[in-house]
C-alpha cells in the first residue's frame, strides 16, 4: 500500500503528488490524505480515469482516499 498526504497543499500540487505516487507504484491499493474538497474531487476523477475503484472516509473536513485497481 501507497500513502500520500497532500493535505494543506493547494492545486494543482495535490492531484501532481498523487499522480507521481501512481506512476511510482506497482499497482496495488492507494491511500490519499487531502483536507480540500477541490482536492478531493480532483484526485478521484484522476484515479477513475486510470481504472480505480475509489472510497471515501471524511472526518472532520478530512478526506482519505482508498484507490484499489479495478
Amino acid at each position: 500500500m501507497t500513502q500520500v498526504d497532500v493535505r494543506g497543499l493547494s492545486c494543482p500540487l495535490p492531484v501532481m503528488q498523487t499522480k507521481k505516487a501512481l506512476d511510482a507504484s506497482a499497482g496495488g491499493e492507494l491511500v490519499v490524505l487531502a483536507d480540500s474538497g477541490t482536492a478531493k474531487a480532483n484526485i478521484v476523477h484522476l484515479l477513475e480515469d486510470r481504472g480505480f475503484a475509489v472510497n471515501i472516509e471524511e472526518s472532520d473536513e478530512e478526506y482519505r482516499i482508498v484507490a484499489t485497481k479495478n
